[in-house]
């Protein structure tokens, strides 16, 4: 059976088109290197598998990519139980992450919103209630990047419509977000 080279040759079509977003995820990741080192808070959101790629990128700021540095202000927004199972009890699962941006948010800060579909409720209201508190939006989507593409100040679109092909670009996105913002700073 060829199953990985399948994937391997499926991945590399995968990344071949969406090269031609190369400018737009440049200006993405300068968009958040500009905020996270001008002390804005970067806020990461997905589910299942996009839920992993937000802990990810939150992670590696407030942590370390490759070299040390100064911690830098993220917060994965499905990270606490708590507010997750409260916020989903008393107010609806699709506002689990929109009333954490609403207590949390501030203009100029940044939302990292990671949905293979683009259509998930908790994430389109997170962009919406994001965008109206000033916070810059990015999309990280896949297929034909369902409503979220419209709510985004910033979308990528994957062009994909398997969720393996769309995660993997993903991880591709967000350490490109690491390796600009680490790039830009000193060492500790």
């Amino acid at each position: 059976m060829a199953r990985f080279r399948d994937q391997f040759d499926e991945l590399l079509a995968v990344l071949q088109s969406f090269a031609a977003q190369g400018e737009a995820v440049d200006a993405v990741t300068c968009l958040v290197a500009d905020a996270v080192l001008d002390g804005h808070t970067l806020f990461t959101c997905g589910n299942g598998g996009s839920a992993a790629d937000a802990i990810h990128l939150a992670e590696e700021m407030v942590g370390r990519y490759r070299g040390d540095r100064r911690p830098l202000a993220a917060i994965c927004l499905n990270t606490d139980v708590g507010a997750l199972t409260c916020i989903a009890n008393d107010f609806g699962y699709e506002q689990i992450f929109a009333r954490q941006l609403q207590a949390l948010g501030r203009p100029g800060d940044v939302l990292v919103a990671f949905s293979t579909s683009g259509g998930s409720p908790n994430i389109l209201a997170a962009l919406d209630t994001a965008r109206a508190a000033g916070l810059t939006t990015i999309a990280l989507l896949g297929k034909d990047g369902g409503a979220a593409r419209e709510l985004a100040d910033h979308a990528l679109v994957i062009p994909s419509a398997s969720s393996a092909r769309i995660q993997e670009v993903h991880g591709l996105i967000l350490h490109a977000i690491c390796e600009e913002v680490e790039g830009r700073c000193a060492p500790d």
